[in-house]
């Protein structure tokens, strides 16, 4: 008899989600306003603090494209990103019909590289297009390195985007993430450390900021009795329905992050043995990751391949790394700083299955493949 799936990172219900969507029913509140929303904003401004304004969208990848309207990206302008990361993170830029400029990956973090960031940063000026935003990520909930980034953003004066997408519960030096950018996003998708089916939340440092996402995300609307549009808004408002499987999700926010770095210590027990993996992990105590997916680098490609198919025959659910966005068809014009260190990760690299939901069963169906497949 086939075995039960093993999934890669779903959803886990804590059980009060239906408490408050019943809420929305009961007031028929159930698109996009409601009790759910407010309540559901003030609890994540209240959990991140250090000056938080929290919106909440239909999306993170929503979340990205406000964030780049509100730093007035336009046709043309350069905006940087890191390349490693999910095409979520660049695809805004193209909205607004901009140029992306992508840079490397540091083998610390996998994030960013300061120093790459600098070179495109001198490019661009060269070019006399002083870029308009630099998107940072959070990779796997690691956060990127924060102080060397935000130092040469001051240096320049140009804005951070963080993307946090992954990395709600993550720290840095006791500082939650989501809270380092002038702008910050973090992901509810399906398969993120808490969910509210789709869904993120634009995070800003005034009220000016947080009213004018607002504004973006319900359409554009004009202060008049009437309809009036002056320029192009967007329906990325999040719905009552979708806050309150939030409300639910964010009451055992702890609990969630417990686990996923338990999973975490779980395979480094896995595979600590055997040299044929390597386990990413924080590279000192300065970073506090919530291991929202475990990755393992193996010695080559085929290795890699190998063990994909091995948990594949065992009904164990693996995914490849991102595929850095220099080596997307999408973007293979654009320009790109870097040794291609990204490139050489998604090549080897592997992520194994991190749900808060894993029971013993499914941990020694998973170490069995790591310690008996791969030699």
């Amino acid at each position: 008899m086939k075995k039960e799936k093993i999934w890669l990172s779903p959803p886990h219900m804590g059980g009060n989600e239906l408490k408050y969507i019943q809420n929305a029913f009961d007031t028929n509140w159930i698109s996009q306003y409601g009790s759910n929303i407010d309540e559901f904003e003030k609890s994540l401004e209240n959990y991140l603090g250090n000056n938080s304004y929290v919106t909440a969208l239909s999306s993170g990848t929503a979340a990205i494209h406000l964030a780049l309207r509100l730093l007035n990206v336009e046709e043309g302008d350069f905006v940087i990103c890191q390349s490693f990361t999910f095409v979520a993170t660049a695809n805004p830029i193209l909205y607004l019909k901009a140029v992306p400029v992508f840079v490397d990956s540091e083998s610390q973090t996998w994030n960013m590289c300061p120093d790459m960031l600098e070179e495109a940063i001198k490019y661009a000026i060269q070019k006399g297009k002083k870029p308009k935003a630099i998107i940072t990520v959070s990779l796997y909930g690691m956060p990127f390195k924060v102080e060397e980034i935000l130092q040469i953003s001051r240096k320049y004066e140009i804005p951070v985007i963080e993307d946090s997408a992954e990395a709600l519960g993550s720290k840095y030096k006791g500082r939650l993430c989501g809270t380092f950018g002038d702008l910050s996003i973090i992901s509810f998708n399906g398969n993120k450390i808490i969910t509210t089916a789709g869904g993120g939340i634009l995070i800003s440092r005034n009220a000016a900021a947080k009213n004018r996402t607002l504004f973006l995300a319900t359409q554009a609307k004009d202060n008049e009795e009437f309809y009036s549009h002056s320029e192009i808004g967007y329906n990325y408002r999040m719905d009552n329905i979708a806050a309150g499987i939030g409300r639910g999700q964010l009451e055992t926010l702890e609990e969630k992050i417990e686990q996923r770095r338990k999973n975490h210590d779980f395979y480094q027990q896995a595979v600590k043995n055997n040299t044929n993996f390597e386990l990413f992990s924080a590279p000192n105590s300065d970073f506090y990751s919530n291991y929202w997916l475990n990755t393992v680098i193996l010695k080559n490609n085929l290795l890699k391949e190998k063990l994909k198919k091995k948990f594949s025959q065992n009904n164990i659910e693996t995914r490849f790394l991102w595929k850095p966005m220099h080596l997307q068809p999408l973007y293979k014009g654009y320009k790109f700083f870097g040794n291609n260190l990204s490139g050489i990760l998604f090549d080897t690299g592997l992520c194994l299955p991190s749900g808060t939901n894993l029971t013993d069963d499914c941990r020694a169906r998973i170490s069995n493949v790591l310690q008996n497949e791969i030699h």
